[in-house]
């Protein structure tokens, strides 16, 4: 591995360390954004080998994606047999082949098996044994294209993942490389909870005073967002209820919504039509609400005198309703000792299985320090990214569901 790229390996997380891509490359003009894409691929640990057709490097130079990828370009098939050597059966053969920015004449071209240039034939080499993800870019008269819906939908009977686009100013423009990351992560992740129902909820909930008025908390929705995301690459069914205002998500199933009220009518209805496995808590949700919510703005010209009054614990309905479900909670306070005392209590009081305690000064960072409690005992985890946690959370929370 060449210095420069050795600098960025794995920076953001290891999900695809010991997994090579092979990222084909059309001629999309979005193939501008193919250097950030192999970068980013590699921050998670991937080893990338770039295949460009000849149109491709009219539009990027080869030396750009060696440079990306640390690895030398294939710009032909030479008697190296590179597309044999990336995508042949063979133990060194590639993890995945992901084509960005596919065109609509690539798209064609692999639905009827036409292999004309190094990205079509790697393609046709890998079909059969290495998944294929594609990430289509073209105008969108091209992309709505009765033969091209024909051929993209073939591709899919056929196993073919296919990611965004974007339908943005006339264009079916190349899916985010967030997106892109994510669906690549999410298909080469070992999967363990496969077959398993999450919940998860996230984010501030909101108390409304009047119309434009309302009473919330600090929380980003983050470590919930990095719970549903981190079930989702372990392959569980997962739905995602995140409050308005939330950090977004690619999980695929997701509520929004705004109060404690809103949000235990949600829970109550998926508890009471599907049987969940788990049941993670994350949400910060309010204890308290108005009394009384004014219909209209109230005038800034006067006192006013707010009376709040507590607002229903969801958590304590939820084995109520599944006796049976793994129910995470979490708990927020001031100190270390604290959260200890007051998940014990929790436990106690609403059958949770695992608390995950953190101090308030977690609210909105990227990083998080929590402390995991359950029946048995008390584990404290170093700081870390909220991602690792999520990690770290679900490696429990498998150890007490198998």
């Amino acid at each position: 591995m060449l210095h420069h790229v050795k600098l960025i390996y794995a920076t953001k997380s290891r999900k695809l360390v010991g997994k090579k891509i092979v990222l084909a490359i059309p001629g999309s003009i979005a193939a501008v954004e193919c250097v950030k894409l192999a970068r980013e691929l590699i921050r998670h640990g991937a080893e990338v080998h770039a295949v460009m057709s000849e149109s491709a490097t009219k539009i990027i130079h080869p030396y750009a994606m060696e440079f990306a990828t640390g690895n030398p370009v294939v710009t032909e098939i030479t008697g190296f047999i590179e597309h044999v050597e990336l995508a042949g059966e063979h133990e060194n053969k590639a993890d995945l082949i992901l084509i960005c920015p596919a065109t609509a004449n690539t798209i064609s071209k692999i639905a009827c098996g036409i292999d004309d240039t190094p990205v079509t034939t790697v393609v046709t080499t890998a079909f059969s044994h290495i998944p294929i993800m594609i990430a289509p870019a073209m105008h969108e008269s091209m992309y709505r294209h009765p033969i091209v819906r024909e051929n993209i939908e073939k591709l899919k009977r056929l196993g073919v993942e296919f990611i965004g686009p974007r339908i943005e100013e006339g264009k079916a423009k190349v899916a985010t490389i967030d997106e892109i990351v994510y669906n690549v992560i999410r298909k080469l992740h070992p999967k363990s909870l496969k077959g398993k129902k999450v919940l998860v909820t996230a984010g501030a909930t909101r108390e409304y005073i009047d119309p434009i008025r309302f009473i919330t908390n600090a929380s980003s929705g983050k470590m919930g967002v990095a719970l549903a995301e981190e079930a989702d690459f372990r392959g569980a069914e997962v739905t995602l209820i995140k409050t308005k205002g939330s950090v977004k998500s690619f999980v695929e199933n997701q509520i929004i919504v705004e109060t404690v009220e809103e949000m235990l009518k949600v829970i109550e209805r998926e508890l009471s039509e599907k049987k969940y496995d788990v049941v993670i808590m994350a949400a910060a949700v309010s204890d308290f609400r108005p009394k009384i919510v004014s219909s209209e703005k109230i005038k800034s010209d006067r006192t006013v005198t707010l009376e709040l009054v507590p607002n229903p614990k969801i958590i304590d309905r939820i084995k109520e309703l599944q006796p049976d479900v793994l129910l995470v909670g979490f708990k927020a306070e001031t100190s270390a000792d604290r959260v200890v005392e007051e998940a014990k209590k929790q436990i106690e009081r609403a059958g949770v299985d695992l608390v995950v305690g953190n101090t308030l000064e977690a609210f909105g960072s990227d990083e998080n320090e929590v402390i995991l409690v359950t029946r048995d005992g008390v584990k404290k985890l170093p700081r870390m990214k909220k991602s690792e946690v999520a990690e770290k959370i679900w490696d429990e929370i498998e150890k007490l569901l198998f």
